[in-house]
C-alpha cells in the first residue's frame, strides 16, 4: 500500500491538468486503501494566499475528492526546513551562490558542462576562495545556498514512465531571499507526512533524482513515483487562463459539471467512457489500465473555444 497525496500551489484556480493529476493521486491512494493527504505548497508569500487555497479546496471537494486529515501548509513549516539546512551545513555539503538566473543559462550553455539537464547548476559558486566570497558579499546581493550534489547519474523507476536517469547537480536549498526552496521542503513533507508514492505532474520528473539525493542525505525512508503526463491545449501548451475554460469554474460557464468533467478526465486516461461519473466510480477499474506516457490535448471543443459550426 501507498499513503499518496495532492500538493498544489495555492496561487490561483486548478486547472483541468490539477485535478487530472489529482484524480490519479487519489485512485493510487484510494485503490489500495491507503490514506491520502491534501498539502498546500505556499512557500512564495507574494503569489500565495488563503483565499486561493480555500477555492482550490472546495474544487478538489466539488470533483469528488476527500482526504483523510488537516490541510498541511509549507508557510507554517519553516522552522523544519531550516533545521535540514542546518544539518546538511554541519556536514560541509551547503555552499553561498551568488549567480543570477541569466548567468546560470550562460554556464550552462558552455562547451565543457555537456551532460547537464536544461536549467543544471554547473558549479560557478562551488569552490570559490575566501577573499572570492567576502568579495561578492560585500556587493550587499544576498546569496542563495545550494547543496553539493555528487554529480552521478541515478536512475529510478517511475510507475508511469518506466526507468529513468537524471545527473545530480547543486540544487537550491534556500533562495536569496532566505526561504526554503521547493526540492528540500517537497522531501521534507513528504517523509514527515508518511508519503510512499509521491503522484505529481510529469513536468517534475526530471527533479525527482535531485530530491531523492536529498533524502539520501538526511536518512529519509525512500518513496515511489508516478508522474502523470501533463494536460496541454490545442497549441501544444501548457494550459492557461488564455486557453477558455480551464478551471471547474469554467467548465460550469459552458454547462458542464464536475461529474462530467471526472468523466471526460477517467477517459483520458483509459477510464471509462466520457459521461458523468465520480472518482469512486473509476477505482474498479483503475490499476487494470496502462496510463499514458504522452501528454494529453485539451481539445478548442472541451475548452469551449472552438469556433462555431458553418450553417
Amino acid at each position: 500500500m501507498a499513503d499518496g497525496r495532492f500538493a498544489p500551489s495555492p496561487t490561483g484556480l486548478l486547472h483541468l491538468g490539477n485535478l487530472r493529476t489529482a484524480l490519479v493521486a487519489w485512485l493510487y491512494a484510494r485503490s489500495t486503501r491507503s490514506a491520502f493527504l491534501v498539502r498546500m505548497e505556499d512557500l512564495d508569500p507574494v503569489t500565495s494566499s488563503r483565499e486561493h487555497e480555500e477555492v482550490q479546496l472546495a474544487d478538489l471537494k466539488a470533483f469528488g475528492l476527500d482526504w483523510d486529515a488537516s490541510v498541511v501548509r509549507q508557510s507554517e513549516r519553516l522552522d523544519l526546513y531550516r533545521d535540514a539546512i542546518s544539518q546538511l551545513s554541519a556536514e560541509g555539503l551547503v555552499y553561498p551562490c551568488w549567480c543570477s538566473r541569466r548567468e546560470i543559462a550562460e554556464a550552462s550553455q558552455a562547451p565543457n558542462q555537456p551532460d547537464l539537464p536544461e536549467g543544471a547548476y554547473p558549479g560557478t559558486c562551488r569552490e570559490l576562495s575566501s577573499a572570492e566570497r567576502n568579495e561578492r558579499r560585500s556587493s550587499g546581493r544576498p546569496p542563495a545556498l545550494r547543496l553539493r550534489g555528487d554529480g552521478q547519474v541515478r536512475t529510478f523507476v517511475d510507475a508511469i514512465h518506466g526507468e529513468f536517469s537524471g545527473r545530480i547537480d547543486d540544487v537550491v536549498l534556500a533562495r536569496a531571499d532566505g526561504m526554503p526552496a521547493y526540492n528540500l521542503a517537497v522531501v521534507i513533507d513528504d517523509a514527515l507526512q508518511g508519503i510512499r508514492q509521491v503522484v505529481r505532474g510529469d513536468d517534475l520528473l526530471t527533479s525527482t533524482p535531485r530530491q531523492m539525493y536529498i533524502g539520501q542525505l538526511l536518512n529519509l525512508p525512500s518513496i515511489s513515483y508516478a508522474h502523470v503526463p501533463l494536460v496541454l491545449s490545442s497549441s501544444g501548451r501548457r494550459l492557461a487562463k488564455r486557453d477558455g475554460a480551464v478551471s471547474l469554474a469554467g467548465q460550469r460557464q459552458i454547462g458542464r459539471s464536475p461529474a462530467d468533467v471526472c468523466g471526460i478526465l477517467g477517459a483520458s486516461l483509459g477510464l471509462g467512457e466520457k459521461g458523468p461519473v465520480r472518482p469512486r466510480d473509476l477505482l474498479t477499474e483503475f490499476g487494470r489500465t496502462t496510463l499514458p506516457t504522452k501528454p494529453w490535448i485539451a481539445s478548442d471543443e472541451l475548452l469551449g473555444t472552438a469556433a462555431p459550426s458553418a450553417g
